[in-house]
């Protein structure tokens, strides 16, 4: 017999790596979270995880049976040093390297890294982040060919197998949607909607049909654009389910 897969998660309380939360609860034995505080813009964000975490252990008893320990990094340094959009009080804008003034250098790969070290102690074989190369602003820590590169070097400098799995990387924010409706039905839609945080600026102050934010940065108008894409194909709820009828552990 195989030995059965932990998993850390990189977890912000954001849609996506709520999703990611979701997928890694439904493939693998035990799950810890991982978070980082790096003084980032929309810092409620960190309010968010501990309450999605909560709605899991409440609404999905089977997911909360196996979602273990919260880590939360103090990455303040990167803050520092980081002259971006999500650091800084700055309008959000394209940049003359093609890249929008969110990207922080290096993020990425610096979470990958910390991320590592924590999963090394606690035995964890498989690290699992909501990185996607389709629905994206062209973040090049993002890439798959990036996060290949990073799993060997990190399983290399650890001298153990240590794995990168991204369940995100070939959807758009629609098939996003879609994907946590199969994992948790109508339930875990609810919880994104109501409980994560994906807008840059913070806003948490205006609902609309798909979460909370401002409802014109970058990051609200996909996911509000994935949203109505995919509520235009699924109008009706999806009927009562059980999460575990979609469980495939590893």
């Amino acid at each position: 017999m195989t030995k059965p897969r932990r998993a850390l998660v990189l977890f912000s309380g954001g849609q996506d790596s709520t999703v990611c939360l979701a997928w890694a609860l439904s493939n693998f034995h035990y799950v810890e979270t991982i978070g980082f505080d790096y003084d980032q813009r929309h810092g409620v964000e960190l309010e968010c995880r501990l309450a999605v975490r909560s709605q899991i252990y409440a609404q999905f008893p089977s997911w909360g049976g196996r979602l273990g320990d919260d880590h939360l990094v103090d990455l303040s340094l990167l803050g520092q040093l980081s002259d971006t959009a999500l650091t800084q009080q700055r309008a959000i804008e394209m940049t003359s390297t093609g890249l929008p003034n969110t990207f922080v250098p290096g993020r990425n790969l610096i979470f990958f890294n910390f991320a590592a070290a924590v999963a090394y102690r606690r035995e964890l074989d498989v690290m699992v982040g909501g990185m996607c190369e389709t629905d994206y602003s062209g973040y090049p820590d993002c890439r798959d060919n990036t996060l290949k590169a990073l799993q060997v070097a990190l399983s290399l400098g650890l001298d153990t197998p240590m794995g990168i799995e991204t369940p995100l990387m070939w959807l758009d924010k629609a098939q996003t949607w879609e994907l946590a409706a199969t994992l948790g039905g109508e339930a875990l839609i609810r919880l994104i909607v109501e409980h994560t945080h994906t807008c840059y600026l913070g806003d948490r102050t205006q609902r609309h049909e798909w979460g909370y934010g401002c409802g014109h940065c970058p990051a609200c108008a996909l996911r509000m654009r994935g949203y109505k894409a995919w509520r235009s194909r699924n109008p009706e709820p999806p009927t009562a389910f059980d999460a575990t009828d979609r469980m495939d552990l590893r």
